[in-house]
């Protein structure tokens, strides 16, 4: 059975859908056919999702299961796969590829994702995108906006977000924790050896991309000469635009700062910019 050798397991909102694509391009890799299957977070399951939200969930998941019945010629967006056997199916043709991978950016928020990956695959990769929180907030917005699923303002998806904190799987939550990546990060460098675990930066995606993509192609072995179609941009680009209240930026920075001032602490980097 041929399975994942990394995982492309956060943060949200971070360019993760563009990079997804990118190493896919990359003729020693092989990406799964799914994007965000969820399958290692637990958390993830229709049972912990909101009444409001559980009628399109399970509609999600007959289609996904008649996916899996076909040839599954064409890529899907989000899970969750429940299932090992559908799990594995999607990594049926990778065999020769030098590094295979799947991206579920909820691994990082998950609890339990780091532990079951570890379990399954022990010598796992783990590649993480960080991105201010406030910013990845405000995409997450207007990610919300687009779909569909709303039409509040941002003060009242904040003030939601904080009320659903902990509870049922829903529009707001985890809206917020996403951001919350001190322990997250803590979390899964404890349950992986340091050098299994690449740590990049949103920012320099964006200033540089085809340098951290070279250096994530030698993190994972591959060729890191490979320049692959970076004309297309994924999701952020078809969000609608909306420009944030002053007072929503410093409730927002308010809440992330003491979060970002202790993963500043973990990592040994400079986040004063986050905290502006």
């Amino acid at each position: 059975m041929t399975l994942p050798n990394f995982f492309i397991a956060g943060a949200p909102k971070s360019g993760t859908t563009s990079l997804y694509h990118y190493l896919d391009q990359h003729p020693e890799i092989y990406m799964s056919r799914i994007k965000e299957p969820h399958y290692f977070a637990s958390e993830i399951r229709l049972e912990r999702f909101s009444r409001r939200l559980r009628p399109r969930v399970e509609r999600d998941a007959r289609a996904l299961e008649e996916y899996f019945k076909g040839p599954m010629l064409e890529r899907r967006f989000g899970g969750p796969v429940t299932e090992w056997s559908n799990y594995a199916k999607l990594f049926e043709h990778a065999d020769g590829h030098k590094a295979i991978g799947e991206a579920s950016v909820c691994y990082l928020w998950s609890e339990s994702a780091a532990g079951n990956i570890r379990a399954k695959i022990p010598n796992a990769q783990i590649i993480l995108v960080l991105r201010d929180p406030v910013e990845m907030v405000f995409s997450l917005y207007r990610h919300t906006l687009r779909s569909g699923s709303t039409q509040c303002t941002l003060r009242e998806a904040i003030q939601m977000g904080l009320a659903q904190r902990g509870g049922e799987l829903d529009v707001f939550h985890p809206f917020l924790d996403f951001g919350l990546y001190h322990g997250q990060v803590k979390r899964v460098l404890e349950t992986f050896s340091h050098d299994h675990v690449r740590i990049f930066w949103y920012q320099d995606f964006q200033a540089q991309p085809l340098q951290m993509l070279a250096e994530l192609f030698r993190f994972l072995g591959v060729d890191p000469t490979f320049c692959p179609d970076m004309s297309k941009r994924y999701l952020e680009s078809e969000q609608p635009k909306f420009l944030p209240e002053p007072g929503d930026r410093v409730c927002l920075r308010e809440f992330f700062r003491p979060d970002i001032e202790k993963l500043a602490g973990l990592l040994g980097r400079d986040l004063s910019d986050w905290l502006i």
